[in-house]
């Protein structure tokens, strides 16, 4: 018994009945500061930037209007009504209530209540990724015939602080449902958790922590290449089975890298690798990815998507787009029609939207 339960615990999670999703959908806010931006400001305009630009999102926008957005995207996508959901499920580090759900507002505007089950999740940067596990569990159980999952944040970086660089805003929504309805089959998925301290805010603090050392190899590396390696070894897959593959992106370089260490090449990453035009967008920005390239992505592509959580953890996914994508793609803005409509600003106006005046 003891050898079966521990064999069992590397398995891949599949639930009973096959799932997939049938609808998705992303958003991002018009505004972008340029990273030179940053720069000019606190580094006299001398530092190297890991990013070109990041979105902003604005005085009138927050995680909640950012995930209802997504989630109307995502409906169109899947073509039901939102009261057939029996989930709503928001993932984010940046709720704009500290006690007072997001998800109940979510569902409120997309008119998925009364009848519903809704939450907030929190996992830093996966907390998107945690609700579409669940999502797969919900669904596959027969508990429910879709839920939808949203990864959405407006990160924030203490003024001066490596973070203000990159930490983004932006939202992107799935809903799950059964295989046979499905645009990309949900072929298994893999998690990877431990306690690593690389990032962390207390309570009543404005800005995020990080553990300098932390951060790069036993945090992001250590963690998306182990939930990576597991699922493909699990399922018997190599890169070279892939078309595409999209990992977390808090900067430019740790996702290239990674792939790299994967044995993926930079043309399977390129189409989801936005970080370097809009930022890190943190609990959405995986799940963004994964849109730009569903976007582009034909029937029969196998799609690898592993998200990163600081503290630490790893979500990872293996997607087959199936014959019905390329009729749901064009019946909500693509991620690139999001990224094209830029309205650039400069620091002072960041301050402002941002909220990072002091009374």
């Amino acid at each position: 018994m003891t050898e079966a339960v521990e064999s069992s615990s590397f398995a891949p999670l599949k639930p009973d009945r096959p799932v997939g999703i049938i609808g998705y959908g992303a958003y991002i806010p018009q505004y972008r500061l340029p990273a030179s931006e940053v720069a000019r400001i606190w580094k006299g305009g001398r530092a190297a930037t890991p990013i070109k630009e990041k979105a902003v999102a604005g005085l009138d926008e927050d995680v909640a209007t950012m995930a209802i957005e997504a989630a109307r995207n995502a409906l169109k996508r899947a073509g039901i009504p939102a009261n057939r959901l029996r989930a709503v499920w928001v993932g984010s580090e940046s709720h704009p209530y500290a006690v007072k759900p997001t998800s109940t507002i979510v569902a409120e505007a997309i008119g998925a209540v009364p009848h519903i089950q809704a939450a907030d999740w929190e996992f830093a940067c996966k907390a998107g990724t945690e609700a579409l596990v669940a999502s797969m569990g919900l669904v596959g159980s027969g508990m429910a015939q879709y839920a939808l999952a949203i990864g959405a944040d407006t990160a924030q970086g203490r003024p001066g602080d490596e973070l203000e660089f990159t930490a983004a805003s932006g939202a992107a929504a799935y809903i799950v449902g059964p295989a046979e309805e499905a645009l990309a089959i949900i072929e298994a998925s893999f998690s990877y958790v431990t306690d690593t301290p690389d990032f962390w805010r207390r309570p009543e603090q404005k800005y995020p922590m990080h553990g300098q050392r932390f951060t790069g190899e036993p945090a992001y590396f250590k963690h998306i290449t182990e939930a990576a390696q597991h699922l493909l070894k699990a399922t018997g897959l190599t890169a070279q089975d892939f078309r595409y593959a999209v990992f977390h992106q808090p900067n430019t370089k740790f996702p290239q890298r990674v792939a790299g260490m994967l044995g993926f090449t930079p043309e399977q990453i390129k189409p989801g690798l936005l970080s370097p035009i809009i930022g890190n967008t943190y609990a959405a920005a995986a799940l963004m990815g994964l849109a730009a390239t569903l976007d582009m992505a034909q029937p029969g592509d196998r799609i690898l998507v592993v998200s990163f959580g600081s503290g630490a953890g790893s979500d990872a996914f293996i997607l087959r787009a199936t014959e019905a994508i390329t009729q749901r793609q064009p019946l909500a803005p693509t991620t690139q029609t999001y990224i094209a409509r830029r309205v650039e600003i400069d620091y002072g106006t960041y301050v402002r939207l941002r909220g990072k005046l002091a009374d």
